[in-house]
């Protein structure tokens, strides 16, 4: 461990009064020119480049020095604290350079004896033995280790004492000590000593506070440099403790006024395509809705009355569709879109895969009926003479394998404004489609896509009101039925309005779901016994795996839109389960397994297919056509079939090296199952160590079959994200404390606050501290995203 800094006023500190006036704010000024180029260039490695910046570089937790205690009744192994007196000390480099040096230095408190060694760069070692020079009292504390039968501290803690009187000493080891991430460059001592240097120079004047007084004093707040010299320099845990709670709420003030903000502007300046609700008598959704063999579930009924809401409103409706696989999401969708397009306008469904949007435009299709005739022979013989037309619409797919000439004409088609729905792939996002009386975005699996890929479409140039010049914005629905942390976080801050299909629908049953290691040999070889079972009761097998081929380095782009996990490994509740401990095995390839399978004894030479998406799109018809008939009762697939691929037949589903992907892959791959009203299982073989990432993640899965259950356990593993910019998950998060589970309440509460501040001072011409923390706390990408959505 490294030492702190000592306390009291930084020499030389200038301090706020000094300051010229008209000088650049402090808490704007480059750490180079506060703290010197070498320590600057450190702490940006770490995100800090102004002063505020390494203000809100928190400690990551708090230690204490603890009781202290003789040197001569130390045991090995004990972690102890003491004051003593430096005999020696020397700093070395070493010969290997690993560690580049070493600092070596004898210590007594007048019993005895004990050695204190320190690693690091030389730099550093030198810096140390300046400080702990024979003579000065110091303070350490440290794991006691035997080292050739003498008492050893390595790497500990210390604190010089000499120039602190009695007081100043036993307030020292009352203090909480701050302990911030650290490198070798730069150790948390270090990063102590460097925000001591500024807090030292800030007076109250430096340090505006973005929480409006009667706000904080609602609240029970502290002021804002008062909770900054908490948080780094606490007397004791109820300060950091309030300070922390202060900067918190801060966070989702600011975070909260800029969506707040974002909103009133959109709603003040822009109008999207206000498509009015159509009468229920003779229009496209209610022919839809008189056309369907089956009645509507209730929770299909509710959010399509949400839905046609949020359309026949002028503001644009940006709004999340939850619903677990297979609950009828596309259903409620293609209302919204029959909606939009009975009242003349377009409407585009775009999909992650060619797979899923050719099914998507299947059961579009198949949902419509004659209703998708547009322009046809077909669509004239649906009205008798006489009668009211009965209404159409046109239905294209178009993807990256759609034939020119049909290209052509479906473009022809969208940019003449036909009324229409068009689904498609990435091939949507083209700068050469052109709808301009887009009214509806539908993007499904939304999280396999990236920010600006699914503004893409809403940001095309579409119809200008000629009476306000504004222009004309497409209304959003995101489906998906695992909402990804980002996701999460945008719904909890308001950026998402939520509608929820929370109903099973009739004839489904829960998936069982197994956890399978691959060293329990006998295990495996019986999935490929109960597959037979499956097959032989008219079922059908899905085994997907991570990898094309053998010789794939990692999952193709397409087919991993999670990032892999960093650990591999999960067996909960399998006695002796462990990983097989061999990192060169290969993981599991489709064309492998489909050889293996081809050959397995225990199938009795059943059908073999394979899917994947480097295959043409007549070979991945072919192979669905195969396993749909059953001429193929067993598939071996990537995730390819991760979404929409719906065979009522499928009972079972084996994942080979289920660790190497997402909980929301997961989901959706055991979504494939089950949709039949057959009892049907889920097999996740994998390769794990206990306690790993994986192990937590593959916990999660196999325990629930909730997809919101799951997302939030996604949030808690994988973190939300940069909540204003473009980064979908992982740890790079724009929070410094504020997380969505926890302070969900505070969060609402905050939003509350800033609809208020917001409503009466839309510009925060009069809170000038809130607008500069949220033009400080938002970057470029911030900024860019909020102007967008």
């Amino acid at each position: 461990m490294s030492p702190s800094p000592p306390h009291g006023p930084a020499a030389g500190a200038p301090g706020a009064a000094s300051r010229p006036p008209g000088s650049v704010p402090f808490l704007l000024r480059p750490l180079d020119k506060v703290l010197g180029r070498r320590t600057a260039d450190q702490l940006a490695k770490q995100g800090a480049a102004t002063v505020a910046g390494l203000l809100r570089l928190l400690p990551r937790r708090y230690d204490t020095w603890g009781e202290l205690t003789d040197l001569a009744t130390l045991a090995e192994g004990e972690q102890a604290t003491l004051q003593a007196e430096v005999v020696r000390s020397a700093a070395r480099r070493t010969r290997s350079g690993r560690p580049p040096a070493i600092l070596e230095a004898t210590v007594t408190d007048g019993s005895g004896l004990m050695d204190v060694v320190l690693f690091g760069a030389a730099g550093l070692m030198s810096a140390y033995a300046a400080q702990l020079v024979p003579g000065s009292t110091v303070l350490l504390s440290g794991r006691v280790g035997i080292r050739q039968g003498r008492r050893q501290l390595a790497g500990p803690r210390f604190q010089v004492l000499t120039d602190l009187d009695d007081a100043e000493r036993e307030a020292l080891l009352a203090r909480p000590v701050p302990i911030y991430p650290a490198t070798d460059a730069l150790p948390s001592w270090r990063v102590a000593k460097a925000v001591r240097t500024v807090l030292d120079q800030l007076g109250p004047e430096d340090v505006p506070d973005p929480i409006p007084a009667d706000l904080r004093d609602s609240e029970g707040l502290i002021d804002a440099l008062t909770a900054y010299r908490w948080v780094h320099m606490p007397e004791g845990p109820s300060q950091w403790k309030a300070a922390r709670a202060r900067l918190r709420h801060e966070e989702a003030l600011v975070t909260q006024t800029a969506l707040a903000q974002r909103r009133a502007k959109h709603a003040a300046t822009r109008t999207a395509v206000a498509w009015p609700e159509p009468e229920a008598d003779g229009s496209l959704r209610a022919a839809l809705d008189d056309s369907l063999p089956f009645c509507l579930t209730e929770g299909q009924r509710r959010v399509g009355d949400e839905l046609a809401a949020a359309l026949a409103s002028a503001t644009p409706m940006q709004r999340l569709l939850q619903g677990d696989v297979g609950s009828g999401k596309t259903l409620v969708a293609l209302r919204a879109m029959a909606q939009v397009v009975g009242g003349g306008g377009q409407a585009a469904l775009l999909a992650p895969t060619e797979v899923l949007a050719a099914q998507h435009r299947d059961s579009l299709a198949a949902l419509l009926g004659p209703l998708a005739g547009a322009g046809t022979l077909e669509s004239s013989l649906l009205t008798a003479p006489g009668q009211v037309p009965v209404p159409t619409t046109a239905l294209h797919l178009l993807t990256g394998s759609t034939p020119a000439p049909e290209r052509r004409r479906i473009l022809a088609a969208l940019a003449g404004g036909e009324p229409g729905i068009i689904v498609g792939t990435h091939a949507l996002l083209s700068e050469t489609v052109r709808m301009p009386f887009l009214g509806l975005v539908v993007v499904d699996e939304q999280h396999r896509f990236g920010v600006a890929q699914r503004d893409a479409l809403r940001e095309r140039p579409g119809i200008t009101d000629p009476a306000t010049g504004q222009v004309r914005t497409p209304h959003l629905l995101v489906m998906t039925a695992t909402p990804i942390p980002r996701t999460i976080a945008m719904t909890v801050f308001g950026d998402l309005a939520t509608s929820i299909l929370d109903e099973l629908p009739a004839g489904r049953s829960p998936v069982e779901t197994f956890l399978v290691p691959w060293d329990r040999q006998t295990w495996v070889e019986g999935l490929w016994r109960r597959a037979a079972s499956e097959i032989a009761g008219g079922g059908r097998v899905y085994v997907v795996c991570p990898r094309i081929d053998a010789g794939d380095d990692a999952m193709t782009v397409e087919e991993a839109p999670e990032p892999l996990a960093a650990g591999v490994g999960l067996l909960d509740g399998l006695a002796g389960g462990a990983g097989d401990g061999s990192p060169a095995r290969a993981l599991a390839a489709v064309e492998d397994w489909a050889e293996r399978l081809a050959s397995e004894p225990a199938l009795g030479g059943a059908g073999v297919a394979a899917l994947t998406g480097r295959m043409t799109s007549a070979e991945k018809d072919a192979a669905m056509r195969s396993f749909a008939s059953g001429a193929a009762p067993v598939l071996v697939a990537t995730t390819v079939i991760e979404v929409g691929v719906d065979i009522p037949e499928a009972t079972m589903m084996v994942i080979l090296d289920a660790d190497r992907f997402g909980l929301s892959q997961l989901h959706q791959l055991r979504g494939r199952v089950g949709r039949g009203g057959r009892p049907s299982v889920c097999m996740a073989v994998t390769g794990a160590e206990v306690g790993s990432p994986a192990y937590h993640r593959l916990r999660a899965f196999a325990s629930t079959l909730d997809g919101f259950a799951l997302a939030e356990a996604d949030l808690d593993l994988r973190s939300e994200g940069n909540v204003l910019g473009a980064a979908q998950s992982g740890r790079r998060s724009d929070l410094d404390l504020l997380r969505v589970r926890r302070d969900a309440a505070l969060i609402e509460r905050a939003r509350a606050q800033a609809e208020a501040i917001i409503a009466a001072d839309p510009l925060l011409s009069e809170h000038r501290a809130l607008a500069a923390a949220i033009a400080d706390r938002l970057d470029d990408e911030a900024q860019a995203y909020l102007e967008r959505s």
